[in-house]
């Protein structure tokens, strides 16, 4: 697949025009996570552009993207660079790259499983799930400390009040079915 064909192919999947971004950092300033990234976002969206096919599926950044959506609401172009981020993930699984970071899935599907019961992320939940799966329980607790404080995990869940309606969504998609 040449360049200019993979572009098209992350565009069209993500619904985005890549190739609007200019590098203004806005987004890579933002997010949550880009300390653990190699590249950041900023970088993803510049090597879509130059087409950097096995650069970008051999990186641990689109695994580790939280997909919060910070970058985009933070573009001045309005990239929604998470969809971009699911357009590589997408790509690479369907060309058989291995998982960069295989926890990803597990989270994934944590995710989807506590939004599925209580019809809207539960960020302590997800937390503790996510760590005793693993069995990686301390590893990055200096940041998981730093975050309960900043009121960014709340210990209470709120549950709508409309979960059924949710649990229908979930059960009519073939996200969970098949995930």
């Amino acid at each position: 697949m040449n360049n200019l064909k993979f572009i098209a192919q992350i565009n069209t999947l993500s619904s985005q025009s890549t190739q609007l971004c200019y590098h203004c950092h806005k987004c890579t300033a933002g997010c949550p996570v880009a300390v653990d990234m190699q590249y950041g976002p900023d970088r993803i969206l510049r090597m879509v552009q130059l087409g950097e096919k096995e650069r970008l599926f051999a990186s641990h950044d689109i695994w580790l993207c939280a997909s919060c959506e910070t970058c985009g609401a933070r573009c001045p172009n309005g990239i929604d660079i998470a969809r971009v981020m699911d357009a590589l993930r997408m790509q690479a699984l369907a060309a058989g790259v291995g998982i960069a970071e295989p926890d990803a899935i597990k989270f994934h599907r944590l995710f989807l499983m506590v939004v599925q019961h209580m019809g809207r992320m539960h960020e302590a939940s997800m937390l503790v799930a996510f760590k005793l799966w693993t069995r990686n329980l301390v590893s990055d607790m200096g940041s998981g400390i730093k975050m309960f404080f900043m009121g960014k995990v709340p210990l209470m869940p709120q549950v709508i009040k409309k979960r059924n309606d949710v649990k229908r969504i979930f059960k009519d998609t073939l996200v969970i079915k098949n995930g």
